[in-house]
């Protein structure tokens, strides 16, 4: 900053501490003689800008020095302990409340303690010291604090209705609306939830442009706006979190990527833990290494989110990390009691136990699903004696019940089935899907697996009654449809003789990708390539190559957009095929479709210098340079001229 000329110092300070400049004022201070920085406003005006700037721990020793030079002033000692309760320093600014004794500041203090009780899990505390500050009554702070204690107990509804008092009483406030959309959210009534979202977002538009809201998703480049006071009181980072994590569970991946890229941006540096975990598990379709390393990072942290644990546990099982997932439940043991339910923790014992011993992992998943059947009942029966009862209310809470519990029980149903899928017993892994029909039927993850069961012991016709209602709910934007679940159904139209149908189905996804074409050109998509992949992989395991390769071929056209590691492997796994009965005199082809074979693997060897065949973390390190598709083509190609005598 240019130089202070002396007799304007308090112009220059009060004046960037309205614009909330609080950075500058710390350097001013900080830069100041020790005989001026450190007087009674000097050190009063530095805490409150650390304060402000959400270095609380610089901002508690300095309040600490200022309680010390002017004990008389209650203030600072008050000020001490908000700014070691804000450090996440509990103990230390519980000893700091409680050694206030000053008349008139037992309300003051009292609020303070029962927040420290609040970080502290002691729920009971918190709620004791609110209930004995009968001054308290009419302070909107009131609902909010038991607004708040209500939801740390589970009781939704019961806590949003004293954050909507809240709301009336003080009007529109960033953090009170974001607190409501949370209870929503719990609630299970994202509607409700995106709507208090929005109101947070498009104020923040509004009145904070320099923040710098959805620059990054448009692909404009910006500085970080930093953490500074505007966008703390602004919820916003808060509200895109809670939009994400909306959107993930709606399984809409892609909505909530573009939800934490609209946040304003700040360096990975300056991420709260609550936005580096949304991150970790948005990223983990695309990157999971790179999502892996965010969520163990967390994990060294002295906190993070109570999620952290739990996230990182279900993704090492997910991704088949058993051994990782042991270890980590081993080197945190003293909290995962406090971090992890008993759901939990009886579910990875299950699935970790998979691997050593099937039959116990099996017994212990199907107790566990025993256990939540009994609960599956006694919610069903809750809401029908409540709608008989037309108590809406109870009816309402039973409801919720069941939906939560529900999605316990699907989990542990797909983790008993996936033993028999493992061992390639489809017809036990149906049975197992049947058992629970009664509450899953209308539960489109449980009806996509039975579908590909049935898919897979070839009972195409039952296949197809699974596949298609979930095709059809999203038919007007097919691709959100797994590519996948679109290249089986097609393969059962096919196997059903039903092949106009899977014509039509393939000229909706071509068309789809065509206009995503046009609006996103640099995006590239599969669906349609995988579809042609798996049916040409179908047609050439019964034998009909000429048909199966043209279907292969097609699936990678134009090359520069379809060519990749996977839809490589699948490739060359048909061409390897038909290389291998070539050689066995199995079959004899025209020698136009040799030529047809030749051609693809000329434009796979063009293409291919830059598609690796296996991950980074797979290579053999003396022969990188020979993974890429072009060395594999021209292996392939190669074979078959040799074949054809050459």
């Amino acid at each position: 900053m240019s130089k202070i000329a002396d007799g304007n110092y308090t112009t220059v300070i009060y004046t960037l501490i309205k614009e909330k400049q609080y950075n500058d004022v710390i350097e001013i201070i900080s830069n100041m003689s020790d005989n001026n920085r450190n007087t009674r406003p000097g050190l009063s005006l530095l805490a409150y800008c650390y304060y402000y700037t959400d270095d609380f721990q610089n901002a508690s020793t300095i309040y600490e020095q200022l309680a010390a030079l002017w004990p008389q002033e209650t203030d600072y000692k008050l000020q001490h302990a908000q700014s070691l309760y804000s450090a996440g320093r509990y103990e230390d600014a519980l000893r700091a409340a409680n050694g206030i004794t000053t008349s008139g500041y037992e309300n003051k203090v009292r609020k303070l303690t029962a927040a420290i009780r609040y970080g502290m899990e002691d729920i009971a505390g918190a709620r004791s010291l609110l209930e004995t500050n009968s001054g308290l009554n009419d302070d909107p702070d009131t609902d909010i604090n038991y607004g708040c204690l209500l939801y740390k107990e589970s009781r939704y509804e019961e806590a949003l209705q004293k954050f909507l008092n809240a709301q009336t009483m003080l009007g529109y406030r960033p953090h009170l609306s974001y607190s409501v959309a949370l209870c929503y959210y719990k609630l299970k009534d994202f509607t409700s939830s995106l709507k208090h979202i929005g109101d947070i977002i498009d104020r923040g538009i509004r009145e904070h442009p320099e923040l710098g809201i959805g620059m990054t998703t448009e692909g404009i480049e910006v500085r970080s706006v930093g953490n500074t006071l505007t966008l703390h009181e602004s919820a916003l980072v808060e509200a895109f979190n809670l939009k994400a994590a909306i959107q993930f569970e709606k399984n809409d991946i892609d909505s909530a990527r573009e939800a934490m890229t609209d946040m304003p941006p700040r360096w990975e540096e300056e991420l709260d833990s609550v936005t580096l975990h949304n991150q970790a598990l948005c990223s983990m379709d695309m990157s999971p290494t790179q999502g892996f390393h965010k969520l163990q990072f967390l994990m060294q942290q002295s906190t993070y989110p109570q999620e952290t644990l739990q996230n990182l546990l279900i993704l090492y099982c997910k991704h088949g990390y058993h051994d990782l997932a042991s270890d980590v439940i081993s080197t945190y043991s003293p909290v995962k009691d406090k971090y992890l339910s008993n759901y939990i923790r009886e579910f990875v014992d299950a699935v970790i136990a998979q691997q050593s011993s099937p039959d116990e992992a099996y017994r212990k998943l199907d107790n566990m699903a025993n256990k939540l059947v009994d609960s599956l009942r006694k919610a069903t029966r809750s809401v029908q004696e409540s709608r008989e009862a037309r108590d809406d209310k109870r009816a309402k809470s039973a409801l919720l019940d069941y939906e939560n519990t529900l999605e316990k029980f699907i989990p542990v149903t797909m983790a008993q089935a996936k033993i028999y899928w493992d061992l390639e017993n489809y017809a036990q892994a149906e049975t197992i899907f049947y058992k629970s029909v009664e509450f899953c039927n209308e539960n489109d993850t449980w009806r996509l697996h039975v579908a590909h069961v049935l898919f897979m012991q070839e009972k195409f016709k039952e296949a197809i009654a699974f596949y298609e209602p979930i095709v059809k709910k999203n038919y007007n934007n097919i691709l959100s449809v797994s590519a996948i679940v679109l290249a089986n159904l097609c393969v059962s139209h096919i196997m059903t003789a039903q092949n106009e149908e899977a014509e039509e189905l393939m000229r909706k996804i071509e068309k789809e990708e065509e206009r995503l074409y046009y609006q996103e050109p640099e995006k590239k998509v599969f669906h349609l390539c995988i579809v042609n992949l798996v049916i040409g992989t179908l047609y050439c395991s019964k034998g009909n190559y000429e048909f199966g390769i043209s279907r292969v071929i097609k699936s990678l056209e134009p090359y520069n957009k379809k060519l990749g590691m996977d839809t490589w492997f699948y490739a060359k796994r048909c061409m390897l095929s038909l290389i291998e009965n070539m050689t066995k005199h199995i079959i004899v082809m025209r020698d136009s479709f040799y030529n047809e074979c030749l051609v693809f693997l000329n434009q796979c060897e063009f293409h291919g210098k830059e598609v690796a065949t296996m991950p980074d973390e797979e290579e053999s390190t003396g022969k990188k340079e020979l993974n890429n598709v072009t060395c594999e083509a021209r292996l392939l190609k190669s074979l078959i001229l040799r074949q054809l005598e050459y």
